[in-house]
């Protein structure tokens, strides 16, 4: 694609500060008039393209959706197909057969008589919002409304919404100014050997854990213990608590099986889905659920009892649908999971090779195709926050061709599927660049 006059990329920047307020950025700097804001216009498989003509390797699929790649040409075509029929129709009270096919082919993905509901919404923590609601209203119906809080785990992060965003366990995401009384009960631990600590008094107030399998992503790419997620299914079990899992980030192959929860042969109470779900190209969350809890709305008395009264606009958009199941037709297709496991031992042996031996590079963690590296001063202690080294250094690393985005000082890189060995190592090698660049200026 040919580059767009720079007047017209002035004029669409200048349109921007004035009138958009951007997510997780700091206004000030945005708006100032010396800032020249990135404009993606076009991008292809695992690049994309600003208006410039530059392209970069989206390292972070553009914020952990996107997998197959941009602009497939398979799930392009799967949503002109149903455009060409609707765009969307109510999910209150009616049906569409995208709908339907989606639910089905969820389903079918965990052991039979597991998971075998899904509900759907718009995202990751409205997800998240219909697996505590369901939680809750599940004790109501079994006489239980003292069951009405929740465990969750130190740095956590589940959403921004305010259900969601009182389970975070991060106060940054909870607000600039942090509340600690949230619309919700919270039970805050830091891992599971502290659970055999928790009074009875407290556990029976639980309606359910809700807990990031294998990694918590806005940590920093933190990895549990091995046997943490099986330890507090075993947990719920013996307390009869819901377990709800959040794979909102490592759903569809992130982790290098279908699911988190496969590695320690969890099968949780609700599941949490979005990102991913669509393979990256449009809002769409999923909670799934089992046949006990369905059935204790199903079996309630009244009709408003039998009723979960909540649900979007967009609940089950038919787009949205046709690209998810086109999605899942792609990784039986192109063996998508088998193609991805040399590209994880790539990814180890470059992150290994080109940046542990750093000096200001302290631990890196990996996890499928997820990895985390964190930025440290060389007496091993984090930078000061306000020397802004992790922001730095994936700015620097644009010029290399690289698009990502920090957690604070921690560098991630989790790029689509479709990335090919070439460009994975052009991605680890633009970071390793960029870090020596920024961290030998002294910081």
């Amino acid at each position: 694609m040919n580059a767009v006059p720079r007047s017209e990329v002035q004029h669409l920047a200048t349109l921007d500060k004035e009138r958009v307020w951007h997510p997780f950025t700091p206004l000030r700097e945005w708006c100032a008039p010396t800032h020249e804001p990135l404009v993606i216009v076009s991008g292809e498989g695992a690049v994309l393209r600003d208006a410039q003509g530059q392209e970069y390797i989206d390292g972070n699929s553009s914020i952990w959706t996107n997998l197959h790649g941009h602009c497939h040409p398979r799930l392009n075509a799967a949503i002109t197909r149903q455009l060409g029929a609707f765009a969307h129709c109510s999910f209150l009270g009616q049906t569409h057969p995208a709908a339907v096919a989606l639910a089905s082919a969820l389903v079918a993905l965990f052991p039979p008589d597991t998971l075998t509901r899904v509900f759907f919404s718009d995202d990751g923590s409205t997800a998240i919002e219909v697996a505590l609601r369901i939680a809750r209203e599940f004790w109501l119906r079994h006489g239980q409304p003292a069951r009405n809080q929740f465990l969750a785990f130190d740095l956590a992060y589940h959403g921004d919404t305010l259900g969601a965003a009182s389970l975070g366990g991060i106060a940054t995401f909870r607000g600039w100014q942090e509340c600690n009384d949230g619309p919700l009960g919270v039970v805050r631990v830091g891992g599971v050997a502290e659970l055999a600590a928790l009074p009875q008094k407290v556990i029976a107030t639980l309606a359910g854990a809700v807990i990031e399998p294998l990694v918590q992503g806005a940590a920093g790419m933190r990895l549990w213990p091995a046997g943490t997620l099986a330890a507090l299914r075993a947990w719920c079990d013996q307390h009869d608590v819901l377990l709800i899992a959040d794979e909102v980030l490592t759903g569809f192959g992130r982790t290098g099986t279908m699911f988190a929860c496969e590695q320690e042969a969890v099968v949780p109470d609700l599941l949490c889905l979005a990102k991913g779900l669509t393979g990256g190209y449009l809002p769409l969350a999923a909670t799934l659920t089992t046949e006990r809890i369905f059935r204790s709305f199903h079996g309630a008395g009244t009709r408003e009892e039998q009723t979960l009264f909540y649900g979007h606009s967009y609940t089950a958009n038919a787009l949205g649908c046709a690209a998810a199941l086109e999605n899942l037709a792609i990784f039986r297709d192109e063996q998508t999971l088998a193609q991805l496991q040399p590209k994880i031992a790539l990814l180890a042996e470059l992150l290994h090779a080109q940046l542990a031996p750093l000096p200001h590079v302290g631990a890196i963690r990996q996890c499928g195709f997820i990895a985390g590296i964190d930025l440290l001063q060389l007496s091993g202690e984090p930078f000061p926050p306000a020397a802004l080294v992790g922001a730095r250094v994936c700015q620097a690393a644009r010029k290399h061709g690289l698009l990502t985005r920090p957690i604070r000082d921690t560098l991630v890189v989790m790029p689509p599927y479709c990335t090919t060995p070439a460009q994975l190592e052009t991605a680890v090698n633009a970071l390793r660049r960029a870090a020596l660049e920024i961290t030998s200026a002294g910081c």
